[in-house]
């Protein structure tokens, strides 16, 4: 759903000023005054012009005087109009772009891993609080079945899921099973099962496999417990979560108990994923959502903002990417990461799932 803002015209000048003032505050985190606005950005008017278009600016909204001696800093509204109209998408460095890429080029430990690192580099990248909405387990299907010869009497059974997530269990086997057997029965398994789910699995091919596996019933036993635990449905979406301590180093958030309200509504797994939902306004170049503090449906968010896009498998999406920081973030460089790394996500993932 996409958030309604009534904007009020802005000219050249007054834009000009708003983006000063925004991009300022953003890095210094004080007060813009006229005069700092005058000396750092040459805009060719003076101080004084600069004050009066900043007063203007307070009067639309798009501005806010915390004393009166003060300089002036963004409010919701200006913040938006920025996002909306003023905000450029900075290229990433090359240390960034080789930091992330890495990970997508060199994955091969499957989904879960993958998402985990990804939520971890994304807030070391970016110094906000980054949250991955992992691709669901609705559907997953079997890639490969391996069994590895340990010892006499044991061996090591491998399911791999088509989405890259891989579960053993040490068998007990008979103890004159040698390894050509044991190749035998991975290829058995291999050949009926690849591709199906859980609920594909069909009377006539469990006959088959019963029929090809004769005197191995035991071990039939065993290998269908662990297809069942690697392949059973689940209907809980998985969030990770890296960068708290990013949030803890904001001076917005040196209010302890701010503090502690933001934490605890983060750990709420169904309040994280109602966040990734994206019900803020779509940037016009991208899929992007950008949510700024009192679009926040929840309290404890309302002095935060976040970037949000999909990431997508084929046309379908398979979950969601979240940068959470203050209201002051660096918008430009957190769509930028984020639209980078949604891409190679699901350029990996559709690479696993092949």
């Amino acid at each position: 759903m996409e958030a309604q803002h009534s904007f009020s015209w802005l000219d050249e000048r007054k834009r000009s000023i708003l983006q000063a003032v925004i991009e300022d505050f953003i890095s210094t985190g004080e007060p813009v005054g006229s005069r700092t606005v005058a000396r750092k950005y040459e805009l060719g008017v003076s101080p004084a012009t600069i004050r009066n278009e900043m007063a203007d600016l307070e009067e639309l909204g798009y501005l806010e005087q915390p004393h009166t001696s003060a300089g002036r800093l963004p409010s919701d509204l200006g913040y938006r109009y920025y996002v909306d109209y003023l905000m450029e998408h900075p290229r990433l460095s090359n240390d960034d772009i080789w930091r992330i890429r890495q990970i997508y080029d060199r994955c091969t430990r499957g989904i879960e891993t993958l998402v985990q690192i990804t939520t971890q580099v994304l807030a070391e990248v970016t110094d906000y609080l980054a949250l991955v909405l992992a691709p669901s387990l609705l559907s997953t299907a079997v890639r490969a079945i391996q069994i590895i010869p340990l010892s006499p009497g044991q061996a090591l059974l491998l399911v791999v899921t088509e989405n890259g997530i891989v579960e053993s269990r040490v068998l007990q086997v008979p103890p004159d099973l040698d390894e050509s057997e044991l190749a035998r029965i991975s290829y058995v398994w291999q050949k009926h099962l690849r591709g199906l789910s859980l609920d594909q699995i069909s009377s006539a091919v469990l006959r088959m496999l019963a029929s090809e596996m004769s005197g191995y019933r035991a071990l039939l036993d065993q290998i269908m417990e662990l297809l069942e635990q690697a392949l059973s449905p689940s209907d809980e979406e998985r969030v990770f979560l890296a960068g708290a301590t990013n949030i803890m180093r904001q001076p917005e958030f040196r209010d302890v108990e701010k503090l502690r309200m933001l934490l605890s509504a983060l750990e709420q797994r169904e309040m994280v994923c109602t966040l990734l939902a994206g019900h803020g306004s779509q940037d016009q170049n991208m899929d992007v959502f950008i949510v700024i503090g009192g679009e926040n449906r929840h309290p404890a968010v309302r002095d935060c903002s976040l970037v949000v896009a999909p990431y997508r498998v084929g046309e379908a999406e398979a979950g969601r990417v979240g940068l959470l920081g203050p209201r002051r973030m660096e918008y430009g460089r957190a769509v930028s990461v984020t639209e980078y790394v949604t891409t190679h996500l699901a350029e990996t993932l559709t690479r696993f799932w092949k």
